[in-house]
């Protein structure tokens, strides 16, 4: 009886994290927050939302850089800048058939004039936008990221 219920646990632990992607929210102060850390970890954060094409080709390689480094000391974040309204009908299905696990926070502060240049003075608000940084170096890229660049930029900022 007890191994039936903890393969029951297990089972519907793992369709919760598979049916499901959590997404925090976040404003102006997390943002300054979030850009200013200063600890032993790595920090690429990607600015992206579902309707911007170069975003979505370049979605991917920002899991699998998750994915690798799962263990170690760089925290790939995903801010969306999608509408709150469309999260349920939009994001979470989005992130799902992308099969999404990095950490997703969602914008919530629509004023982006009031906050851009808390993440970088030189954005001018276009997405795709990522910011790679540590205790000791920072760099802003306001592009889309082949998969090569963006390895060899966080490699760039940790060495």
């Amino acid at each position: 009886m007890k191994f039936f219920r903890m393969i029951t646990m297990l089972l519907c632990l793992s369709s919760t994290i598979l049916s499901g992607q959590q997404i925090a929210e976040i404003d102006r102060d997390g943002i300054t927050s979030l850009t200013m850390k200063s600890n032993d970890t790595t920090y690429v954060i990607n600015f992206w939302a579902t309707w911007c094409s170069p975003c979505v080709k370049e979605i991917g390689y920002f899991e699998e850089l998750h994915r690798k480094n799962v263990y170690s000391k760089v925290k790939v974040i995903l801010v969306s800048l999608d509408f709150p309204n469309q999260i349920e009908s939009r994001v979470i299905p989005f992130l799902e058939e992308k099969g999404i696990t990095a950490s997703v926070l969602l914008m919530t502060d629509l004023n982006y004039n009031e906050w851009i240049d808390l993440v970088d003075p030189s954005w001018s608000g276009s997405i795709p936008a990522t910011l790679i940084f540590n205790k000791s170096s920072r760099m802003f890229l306001e592009k889309e990221l082949t998969r090569g660049e963006l390895f060899e930029n966080v490699n760039q900022i940790m060495n």
